[in-house]
């Protein structure tokens, strides 16, 4: 059986290896039970060893480290299309939203969905140009590129992005 401080040291480096872990996650890949889960990061918590913020109704786990814009978009971009989305953006400065609908595979109504998230997560914006034509830009092209390369999407994310993906495919088929 581990120690307490053996426990802790695994938290910490499974929160280290993949920043923005959820809960569930957490508990999960270092199979042990929520209840023990729970204690460990409250103590880790108490000690700032580790900090916790909530996105979307998830808590997701962090070193210190990371500044609170840093937080909020690796919570983002730990969903795939939200990383699609910025990777369209990152290959070009600029980009009309119909384009990188195009370019991600989904529909304009799903893309709109992701750009609120990052919009509210101050990664991209949308400028209006003198006709009132919107384009999308990263607000922080570097930092966000080196985030991207740092973070991978969760199962689950993966699993609702690709759903969302196929429905669009087939609402648009029909």
């Amino acid at each position: 059986m581990a120690s307490v401080s053996e426990t802790r040291e695994r938290i910490l480096a499974t929160v280290e290896a993949d920043p923005g872990i959820h809960f569930r996650g957490l508990a999960r890949s270092l199979d042990l039970a929520p209840g023990q889960v729970q204690y460990h990061v409250r103590e880790l918590r108490g000690s700032d060893a580790v900090v916790a913020e909530d996105h979307r109704g998830r808590t997701h786990y962090y070193l210190p480290t990371y500044d609170p814009w840093e937080r909020r978009a690796i919570a983002v971009l730990r969903r795939e299309t939200a990383r699609d989305v910025v990777a369209a953006l990152l290959e070009q400065d600029e980009r009309r939203p119909a384009e990188v609908a195009d370019s991600v595979g989904v529909a304009r109504s799903t893309l709109e969905w992701h750009l609120d998230t990052l919009v509210e997560a101050d990664l991209v914006e949308k400028r209006r140009d003198d006709g009132g034509r919107v384009t999308l830009a990263l607000t922080r092209p570097a930092e966000t590129g080196e985030l991207l390369a740092r973070v991978a999407p969760s199962l689950a994310g993966r699993l609702v992005d690709r759903f969302e993906r196929l429905f669009d495919a087939l609402v648009e088929d029909a």
